[in-house]
């Protein structure tokens, strides 16, 4: 199957919106569309030649796993991010859908080429690459935080960020693509401290939960202030944070 660039969801936000119409088109003639279903692997660590793709729909993670084989979710992936591991012999990760997936799919070699014939999509990935690092880079300072509603309310932040259409604020309103057990493994914390910790955010009017997955922000500044930043970056003044849970270490 071609890739349908007219229709596609992510055409304005993803890596190859910097192209012309004919540079688009030359670059879908080496792609083609293909579906995960939810739990299905894109490839994984060890893989040789692994592909390199756009997520058009659902969510998909990026894990890892430790010696004592308990997985590690490593990074969220959201629609318009890429992956690939470019200019690498084998895959370090495995990448597995959260959710039912399309993807924009390309080999490896393919998108190599295409970087190479077109500087401005090299470029655009790069600040991808930046700012997938700066999200890792978060990640772990929030599992630093001594506090679980820190934590918490940082990952529900981080989720409304990356579902929302504009870099200027979260969405307002989005679906949890992880799991409380998925959710509890990234913060480092327990699965019930998750659910009460959701529960109070509830009742404290910051949150409201719609069915088993929808999340609406009901006051995201109250959130960014738990965090300990401004929505967009701005440490606001110090505000006091009520109650806290017993933790367990989180994942070295």
């Amino acid at each position: 199957m071609s890739v349908a660039c007219a229709s596609c969801p992510v055409r304005d936000s993803a890596a190859c919106s910097v192209l012309s119409e004919d540079e688009r088109s030359d670059l879908a003639k080496a792609g083609r569309t293909v579906t995960l279903e939810k739990g299905e692997t894109l490839f994984a660590a060890g893989d040789a030649d692994p592909v390199c793709a756009t997520l058009v729909t659902g969510a998909m993670k990026v894990t890892s796993f430790d010696r004592e084989g308990e997985e590690r979710i490593m990074a969220l992936i959201h629609p318009s991010g890429f992956i690939g591991e470019l200019f690498q012999p084998f895959a370090h990760h495995d990448v597995v859908a959260l959710t039912d997936c399309r993807l924009c799919l390309f080999s490896r070699s393919s998108m190599e080429l295409a970087l190479e014939r077109h500087p401005a999509l090299a470029m655009a990935l790069l600040r991808r690459s930046q700012d997938d690092l700066h999200a890792a880079r978060e990640l772990l300072e929030l599992t630093g935080k001594q506090d679980a509603q820190t934590r918490l309310a940082g990952l529900l932040l981080s989720m409304a960020r990356a579902a929302s259409d504009s870099p200027c604020h979260p969405a307002g309103r989005f679906d949890l693509a992880l799991s409380r057990g998925e959710m509890a493994q990234m913060i480092g914390v327990t699965i019930e401290t998750v659910s009460r910790r959701m529960s109070r955010f509830e009742k404290d009017g910051l949150i409201a939960r719609n069915g088993a997955r929808g999340i609406e922000l009901v006051d995201p500044a109250r959130l960014a202030a738990l965090v300990g930043v401004g929505l967009q970056g701005v440490r606001p003044a110090s505000s006091p944070v009520r109650g806290s849970d017993t933790l367990r270490p989180a994942p070295q």
